[in-house]
């Protein structure tokens, strides 16, 4: 089961937020309470149904996840302006980001901090993520793995106590951002300057509008 809070930006203190004005693919999101199940036929729906939105959290939320989060970059790694994206490996719809993304690896630099709601599996293979010598190859050969309702990727359970510690890490901060469910989004508009932050999976299209890509 997964949560389907309405499309909206999550306001963050002192920090105002561009309006997203193009359709979404549903904001659906993996919550921390109920355990991902992924599917391989995506939710193509844009009428969103009420949910209880992620609180918002004090400070800089955006400065908190550059200067904690410890994820793998991808992209246009020359980038000043990153995108910081908390996900948990066994959420299809953090997959579903992962492939809008894609088209935009050459405009921005993104990096995809992993989080663990269910340590059986997303555990494993977060870390798995962080050392792959090629992350893109490796989180292109997860998510289609996932999205076809296969699992994603082998990885040991055996993980280093030190990743296990990271992922840990992570997912304390994204309690500490006062929000419970995946993928969670965070980035700078290109244009504004302005901090701009999306729960849920987005079309392509969507995602360069909330960042300003063109």
């Amino acid at each position: 089961m997964f949560l389907t809070p309405k499309p909206r930006h999550i306001p963050m203190k002192n920090a105002p937020l561009v309006v997203l004005t193009a359709i979404v693919l549903a904001a659906t999101g993996c919550s921390k309470t109920e355990a991902p199940a992924p599917s391989a036929t995506p939710n193509t729906s844009t009428a969103p149904t009420t949910s209880t939105a992620p609180a918002a959290n004090t400070g800089s939320s955006y400065d908190m996840v550059a200067a904690n989060g410890k994820g793998f970059s991808v992209g246009a790694l020359m980038s000043a302006q990153a995108v910081y994206v908390l996900f948990d490996p066994q959420c299809p719809h953090c997959g579903r980001l992962w492939q809008a993304s894609l088209p935009l690896h050459n405009k921005g630099k993104f990096v995809w901090i992993p989080i663990s709601f269910s340590p059986a599996k997303s555990l494993p293979q977060g870390a798995a993520l962080l050392i792959s010598a090629n992350p893109v190859e490796a989180m292109n050969a997860h998510e289609q793995s996932l999205l076809a309702g296969t699992g994603g990727m082998a990885a040991s359970a055996n993980v280093p106590e030190e990743l296990k510690q990271a992922i840990a890490n992570n997912t304390q901060l994204l309690n500490r951002l006062g929000v419970d469910s995946v993928p969670f989004l965070l980035g700078k508009h290109r244009k504004t300057g302005e901090i701009v932050s999306f729960n849920g999976a987005l079309e392509t299209a969507a995602l360069a509008n909330l960042l300003g890509i063109e």
